[in-house]
């Protein structure tokens, strides 16, 4: 997959089948809609590209709402490389940008710089200044410009429609199972290794203190998980506490990773943790033998959790 940053430095293709929109967490129902961008590309010898924005429209149009998004720009590139698209282009989002009519948005990017012969989009997808671009409006433009439009019907799983808004709401109910059945992967946080107070060391549980510099992440709900940490292409099996620690008196909201059964240096690495499973809430625990005791349930709740 070729990224480009900004339309202006776009090469223009003879035969683009493309779609728009933020693709936040690229989830089951965004996958749908690029898995028939990819097929529809292959079809008729075009190639797929989706036409993104950064940073999310939202954080530039209502900046006092705090958002919380399921991916950061690199999680996002990690996630739409798995599709098969052929190109990915993230434009800056800007209140100017914003107020492009969607005519104008239809000829001058989508026709005049991209080439697009084919367009894919989502149910009920909108675009242009004050969202007035409809399905409708490019089934008008189709014709005048030269492509054919398809609309993708919103996906049901189990009779559950997809959206981001149940994705945020498993996450933050701790239920991340249900979250990466949603997505069709694992949820995951990108961010790198930093020092922190090593107790875990003294503990006989050494944990990687993992900085996210989004400050937009979604984090799911305080607690204990099961997942994978990934680093440099190796996979590991660990475990994860995410929130305070009340045990070392310590308030502030971190994630800290623990690889089981594995003695590795992570310091200043970057790193992805995909959550896979919750094993408990936080608890405080009287002393560090306690803690030492809990850890030691926690690793064999893990490995089972990871072995299902």
């Amino acid at each position: 997959m070729k990224v480009t940053y900004g339309l202006e430095n776009f090469q223009t293709l003879s035969c683009a089948v493309a779609t728009t929109g933020t693709f936040d967490g690229v989830h089951l129902g965004h996958k749908k809609i690029l898995n028939q961008l990819v097929e529809k590309a292959k079809e008729v010898g075009g190639q797929s590209v989706l036409l993104t924005f950064s940073p999310h429209p939202r954080l530039v149009l209502q900046p006092d709402t705090e958002l919380e998004l399921l991916s950061s720009e690199r999680e996002k590139i990690a996630l739409l490389e798995k599709t098969g698209l052929d190109h990915l282009i993230i434009h800056p989002f800007t209140k100017e940008f914003s107020r492009t009519q969607s005519l104008d948005f239809v000829r001058e990017f989508l026709v005049n710089i991209i080439g697009v012969k084919h367009l894919v989009i989502g149910y009920d997808h909108h675009f242009g200044r004050n969202r007035e671009g409809s399905f409708e409006h490019l089934k008008e433009f189709g014709p005048i410009y030269g492509f054919e439009v398809e609309e993708i019907k919103a996906l049901d799983i189990d009779t559950v429609n997809v959206s981001s808004t149940k994705i945020r709401k498993a996450l933050k109910e701790g239920d991340v199972g249900l979250a990466n059945t949603y997505l069709g992967t694992a949820y995951t946080i990108s961010g790198t290794v930093v020092k922190g107070k090593q107790i875990g060391r003294t503990l006989g549980f050494p944990t990687a203190n993992i900085h996210y510099d989004f400050k937009h992440k979604l984090l799911p709900a305080d607690g204990v998980y099961a997942g994978i940490l990934e680093c440099n292409g190796q996979r590991f099996k660990a475990m994860a506490n995410l929130g305070a620690r009340p045990t070392l008196n310590s308030e502030h909201r971190i994630l800290e990773v623990h690889c089981i059964g594995e003695e590795i240096e992570l310091y200043n690495s970057d790193v992805n943790f995909e959550f896979r499973s919750h094993l408990r809430d936080i608890q405080d625990f009287h002393n560090l033998d306690a803690l030492k005791e809990q850890l030691e349930i926690d690793k064999k709740g893990a490995l089972t959790a990871l072995a299902q």
